[in-house]
């Protein structure tokens, strides 16, 4: 694998976890009225930061 299919791959595993943590968000927010904590919000920052930072090295 090259070095540029390697970092498509990383980008879209990153992609995949933050629609995923993104969605369950979604959810507890819509269905269950439940606010997210503020942790877990800069947690979904922080993980958008090293995507970007990621992208940025191509």
């Amino acid at each position: 694998m090259t070095d540029i299919q390697q970092k498509k791959e990383n980008v879209k595993m990153h992609l995949k976890d933050l629609r995923q943590n993104l969605k369950k968000m979604h959810l507890e927010v819509t269905e269950e009225l439940i606010l997210p904590k503020p942790d877990d919000v800069k947690k979904l920052m922080n993980k958008m930061d090293k995507l970007l930072k990621l992208i940025e090295l191509k």
